[in-house]
């Protein structure tokens, strides 16, 4: 069961946040999911199973300007990490673990870059490096609609709304896989970006330029576990980026599946669930209020 409800942040902000509630068992685990673009935050359903029989607890949130969450122009990647934490706090847990997906992914590594004594291990699935990143050519092996939307996102707001008011949905994006995966466990994915696109554009708007600009923080400098899972067919973010990551971040472990793409990647989710509940400290999932 997923219950959902509101914090106002100290700024006035609102986050809509959703939990599927206390982690069970000795080593339960409270992993913070964090979406994609264009997606709104509910839990991953289609691991519900996987986290059911594993003792894990998924809390989640609608990023700013998505579902029910205020919007906050010109928030950065890094921005998430206190929103994560806001979350936490109003669902009383102190330690966590977290996975992001696609767009969650550079934000998951914010949580672990400035929330070291909370976050206890990461995973960032079919992630974007930083852009301009030195040594990676940033927009080779993408889809055409990936560069034209991220090309449009450095030329700035007005550029990228233009862009995204005349867009149309490319199938090309997803590989034979993904499609594959859209069309069986992970068709959820289709709901939650439609929730997503009912409403004002802000958030993808607000997210598309936050990948473009300085993060906020060095992956770098993150001490913490970080598993880095992506594709090696990913046409939306090619595993050119993760590798990248991965030669960066002196505490990350890099999977790159030869034939999955953006989303069949996630097929691997369970086993990087089994990965954070090998690095997270018992009792991290506590119960909160």
């Amino acid at each position: 069961m997923v219950t959902e409800a509101d914090t106002t942040l100290r700024d006035g902000r609102t986050l809509h946040f959703y939990d599927t509630g206390p982690a069970t068992g000795a080593d339960g685990l409270a992993v913070a999911w964090l979406h994609g673009t264009p997606n709104v935050g509910d839990p991953p359903e289609p691991l519900f199973e996987a986290a059911r029989k594993r003792g894990i607890r998924w809390f989640s949130y609608d990023r700013p300007g998505y579902g029910g969450s205020t919007p906050q122009p010109g928030r950065d990647i890094a921005a998430a990490a206190a929103d994560v934490a806001a979350v936490a706090d109003a669902l009383g847990i102190a330690r966590f673990a977290v996975l992001g997906h696609s767009g969650g992914g550079p934000h998951a590594l914010a949580c672990a870059a400035l929330l070291p004594d909370r976050v206890a291990a990461t995973v960032s699935g079919s992630g974007l490096a930083p852009y301009g990143a030195e040594g990676l050519d940033w927009l080779a092996g993408m889809c055409p609609t990936s560069v034209a939307e991220l090309s449009a996102s450095a030329a700035g707001r007005g550029p990228l709304e233009e862009y995204l008011a005349t867009s149309e949905f490319d199938p090309e994006m997803f590989s034979p896989a993904d499609r594959s995966a859209l069309a069986a466990e992970w068709a959820w994915l289709a709901g939650v970006a439609g929730r997503a696109l009912e409403g004002a554009p802000d958030g993808m708007i607000d997210d598309n330029l936050a990948y473009v600009a300085p993060w906020g923080f060095d992956p770098a400098g993150i001490r913490t576990p970080v598993l880095l899972l992506h594709g090696g067919r990913d046409r939306m973010v090619p595993a050119a980026h993760a590798t990248w990551l991965a030669r960066r971040m002196p505490t990350a472990e890099l999977r790159v599946l030869p034939e999955e793409g953006h989303v069949s990647v996630l097929a691997a989710a369970p086993d990087a669930l089994d990965w954070l509940l090998d690095r997270a400290p018992e009792g991290s999932g506590a119960p909160g209020r």
